[in-house]
């Protein structure tokens, strides 16, 4: 029997497969408000056992690239309602990704009044896209203060709050891809020499304050984590303690008892790869749900699965070219091919106008 279409329990939750769509950015959200055509796109991949969201921010200050999705205003909360109820209906569970982009950002791209904040004032290499003037350099981040540190926290928690007042099953913090959460872990991008800075159990402590503070405000069993040990992505390079350091994370984790790790490998996308260690260590040292990503087939998702490496597995473009992945891989159908000239644009094109295949 094929435990990747079984059901299985997340938290409280039953899910109806341990296919997981993975978040992924799609620039689609005018006004950084959730749309209709969003709703469409979440509701096409309903087959999932768990859809998580796309990078959604806590904060303006967080928003960061063009057209992404916030869940801070009333605006924001009512249009993810729409989603969530669309979702539910067709039987899937839904966690959003609380996403806050911090130095990866454009003023271009961001509210008036938002900043751009980031544990030290490191400027990230390369360019960012704008919708008002195309490519343009990452600029210069504010170093938090404590007091921008303490606020921070209070929005991931309100972010989270609001999850729930929009029907959110939970919420999946973004501690990876070079984002703020990831960038206080790092020491590339952490210089700071205060209690947030210095050794791990500093780097790790923002990240931490959040977890604990947003468990305390909505649940353990509604709380998960995404982490890139060996991501390079946003300017993020390799170090020799990273190892030890993610073990460290796995371990305080654990004694969060938060509902899931979400463990990325972007070695399909050109990254260095995770080494089976460090996903060893991770299932040794956190006791409840393991989920893995990055480049997964059908084949290998059913073989980690069974050798129990994991307990979900989360797939990114397969969905997104896939409304019908389950179906697809359940039947050995061929697999539509993703139009990377979409990725990122607005409208249906490349968003909600893949084909499936018929049948039940």
């Amino acid at each position: 029997m094929s435990l990747l279409y079984s059901k299985t329990a997340l938290g409280g939750l039953t899910l109806e497969n341990r296919l997981v769509m993975a978040p992924m950015t799609r620039c689609r959200a005018t006004n950084n408000i959730p749309s209709a055509l969003m709703t469409e796109y979440y509701v096409q991949r309903g087959s999932a056992g768990l859809i998580i969201t796309e990078g959604t921010s806590p904060s303006p200050n967080g928003l960061g690239y063009a057209r992404i999705p916030g869940i801070f205003s009333q605006s924001q909360i009512d249009g993810w309602k729409e989603i969530t109820q669309g979702v539910h209906h067709v039987g899937s569970k839904i966690f959003v990704q609380l996403m806050h982009c911090g130095r990866i950002a454009h003023p271009l791209n961001l509210p008036s009044g938002a900043r751009i904040l980031a544990p030290s004032a490191v400027v990230a290499a390369g360019e960012m896209y704008t919708d008002a003037e195309g490519m343009r350099p990452h600029p210069s981040p504010q170093a938090m203060t404590l007091q921008d540190i303490e606020s921070t926290v209070v929005e991931f928690v309100q972010g989270a709050s609001n999850a729930l007042s929009a029907g959110f099953d939970g919420i999946e913090l973004h501690a990876a891809n070079g984002y703020l959460l990831e960038q206080f872990i790092r020491p590339n991008t952490n210089h700071r020499t205060d209690a947030y800075g210095g050794p791990i159990e500093n780097r790790a402590r923002f990240v931490l304050d959040v977890v604990d503070a947003v468990i305390g405000a909505i649940g353990m069993d509604k709380v998960g984590i995404r982490l890139s040990p060996f991501g390079v992505f946003n300017d993020m390079p390799l170090y020799d303690a990273m190892e030890a350091d993610y073990v460290f994370l796995a371990k305080e984790l654990n004694s969060r008892g938060l509902g899931y790790i979400h463990l990325v490998d972007h070695s399909s996308m050109g990254a260095p790869p995770v080494p089976d260690s460090i996903k060893a260590a991770f299932r040794a040292h956190f006791s409840r749900t393991l989920i893995l990503s990055g480049g997964y087939d059908r084949e290998r998702a059913e073989q980690d699965l069974s050798e129990g490496k994991c307990d979900l597995i989360a797939v990114g473009r397969p969905f997104l070219a896939n409304p019908d992945l389950v179906r697809r891989w359940q039947r050995g159908a061929r697999l539509n091919v993703a139009d990377m000239e979409t990725f990122y644009t607005p409208g249906a094109k490349g968003y909600t106008d893949y084909p499936v295949i018929g049948g039940t």
